[in-house]
């Protein structure tokens, strides 16, 4: 008779990878740059995702669920930068409130509704955190009571500590990300420079100028169908510009700027804005897509006196 195999069988690994950003961004901004803000530097953010993914398969072997990515913005209307990150596969943006001072509410919160929620379901095994809050303690008790282990990274600081000794504590491990493994994926921000004179800076529309213009083939035997009109295009390039900045506000549309090419996320929400303006497709026609897009730098630029406009039609 065979003797059963009474030795477990290891679980493979399922992990989520909870990313505080804000102290993420303030914490790398300090020991890189010496910023106290984030206004002044970049994040090349969708890189840094990709290389915190990949630390993170180095480091536990199993399946990623996701990447959970908690930010804020004002009136919780995404900033470019998030909208585009919003696309990435594996990663869900969680945004919390931006008050007038550049205080985050309702991060933390989210933080730790998420994290007791994925233990109390069985949905991971394991949970990377990135995080330096204290308020975080009483969530990864309660995950560690429900059998998942916490494994706590934090951002190498220029001195002392920028993580709650009690959360180092509690968790399970406890990494430090360095300032080399950060270094690539954050820049200073451009200081602002003198603003050109109207004849220095090309148009929208010359900058395009080069493509050649695409013509609608008609069958034989049928009239080619007439696209829309220039004017009228451009005209709603600017309306979407204009309701952007009312509804996104400047700061989001300057992270836009030089210009003239969008991050193909904000391009598709152009046209599609677009398009409801018209109430017809301009998807058969390309040459409309550069008026569209000429329209809406017509806006921005004049929005933030930069001396651009669209040329002479």
């Amino acid at each position: 008779m065979a003797i059963p195999d009474l030795m477990p069988h290891p679980v493979a690994a399922k992990y989520a990878v909870l990313v505080d950003v804000g102290y993420l961004y303030a914490a790398a901004g300090e020991v890189l740059l010496g910023a106290k803000e984030r206004k002044e530097y970049r994040v090349a953010a969708d890189e840094l995702i990709q290389s915190l993914q990949k630390h993170a398969e180095e480091r536990i072997s199993g399946e990623l669920l996701r990447i959970y990515w908690y930010d804020a913005a004002r009136d919780r209307v995404p900033t470019v930068d998030q909208r585009v990150i919003a696309q990435l596969p594996w990663v869900k943006v969680r945004l919390g409130n931006l008050n007038a001072r550049g205080q985050q509410k309702g991060v933390d919160a989210q933080i730790r509704s998420d994290l007791e929620a994925l233990a109390r379901h069985h949905a991971v095994t394991d949970t990377i955190l990135l995080a330096g809050d204290e308020d975080m303690v009483p969530a990864v008790e309660a995950a560690q009571a429900y059998g998942v282990r916490i494994h706590l990274w934090g951002v190498e600081p220029p001195y002392g500590t920028n993580q709650a000794e009690r959360l180092v504590w509690e968790s399970d491990t406890v990494e430090v990300i360095t300032a080399d493994f950060l270094r690539p994926f954050f820049s200073r921000a451009p200081q602002p420079v003198a603003v050109p004179p109207p004849a220095a800076a090309p148009s929208p529309a010359q900058v395009f100028a080069g493509r050649a213009p695409v013509k609608p083939h008609a069958k034989p035997g049928q009239v080619a169908k007439l696209g829309p009109s220039r004017p009228r295009v451009e005209d709603v390039g600017e309306h979407v510009a204009q309701k952007w900045i009312l509804t996104r506000g400047r700061d989001n549309i300057r992270d836009l700027l030089p210009g003239p090419i969008l991050p193909t996320v904000i391009d598709t929400e152009l046209l599609i804005e677009a398009e409801k303006e018209l109430g017809h497709s301009l998807r058969p026609y390309p040459e409309a897509r550069v008026w569209l897009r000429d329209g809406f730098w017509a806006r921005v630029y004049r929005e933030f006196d930069l001396g651009v406009g669209v040329s002479s039609k």
